[in-house]
């Protein structure tokens, strides 16, 4: 099934949910999903309307512009349109764990995720035997202080040819550049233990383990150039107690980390994001 996907910002009023669906109906729109959200602190509305595409009136390419003449205009209106083909195309960075790697693969291969991959890139060559295994090309760019900007360069080239859509840091251990970031505002997800800030370090498990803690987790989120603090798309915990050891305390926080970022790649190819500043609205 075809499907457009309209999501708006605007001050809150009365008549907008109204005039969106009126706007639907009369154009042989059937309505598949709405949600609707009102931030009072700002009163803004948000909306995301999911509706068929094959039975609709209007042109794909023409409906932005009836939309806004007949709907937007009104409201003053912030919207997007987006589809759901053709498919996402997006890249995977990886370094040498390959818990989330193997994870969003098999989803992958499974038919989980409606995307496609046409490549996965990594400065280790650790992780190609995995990737090559489903078919998918590897490129392995080594980065080191003297040629980060080089490579990163030869990154955003591999990117560009195989028009890829957004990114994946399927725990790649690397700090992207401000002007790589720039390449792909709000496209560049992240995933990272939830200890942070306070156990920053090569091994967050072990610190956590010396302090004893209880709670442990994982926060996906965008990419900004401000480290680890993008828009959070989605975070969850696990409880653990005082008997964990270290190595199960990594098994926990691997296996937490595999679905906060699954659900936040979901959230993404599916269009249920709406980034508002340094936060995020999740449509349900």
């Amino acid at each position: 099934m075809h499907t457009a996907i309209l999501i708006i910002q605007c001050k809150d009023s009365k008549g907008i949910v109204a005039a969106v669906s009126q706007f639907l109906y009369e154009n042989n729109g059937n309505i598949l999903a709405i949600d609707q959200y009102i931030d009072e602190e700002l009163g803004d509305f948000f909306m995301r309307a999911e509706w068929e595409l094959d039975s609709f009136d209007i042109p794909k390419d023409h409906i932005l512009d009836v939309f806004g003449r007949q709907v937007g205009e009104r409201f003053e209106m912030d919207y997007s349109l987006f589809f759901n083909f053709p498919k996402p195309r997006m890249a995977l960075f990886v370094s040498k764990l390959s818990h989330c790697l193997f994870d969003i693969l098999s989803r992958y291969y499974s038919g989980q995720f409606d995307v496609e991959i046409p490549l996965v890139i990594s400065n280790h060559a650790d992780l190609e035997p995995i990737v090559k295994a489903f078919g998918i090309p590897f490129y392995h760019l080594p980065i080191n202080k003297s040629n980060k900007a080089s490579q990163e360069e030869k990154q955003i080239q591999l990117l560009r040819e195989n028009n890829i859509d957004f990114i994946v840091l399927a725990r790649y251990m690397q700090i992207l550049s401000a002007d790589f970031i720039k390449n792909y505002p709000n496209q560049i997800i992240n995933i990272h233990h939830s200890f942070l800030p306070a156990f920053v370090g090569a091994k967050p498990y072990h610190a956590a383990y010396k302090r004893g803690v209880k709670i442990i987790g994982a926060t996906a989120h965008y990419v900004t150039e401000e480290l680890d603090a993008g828009p959070i798309i989605e975070q969850e915990v696990a409880r653990v107690r005082h008997h964990n050891t270290v190595e199960e305390l990594v098994q926990i926080g691997q296996d937490v980390e595999k679905v906060v970022l699954s659900k936040a790649i979901k959230y993404h190819l599916v269009q249920k994001i709406k980034v508002v500043g340094n936060r995020t609205i999740i449509f349900t």
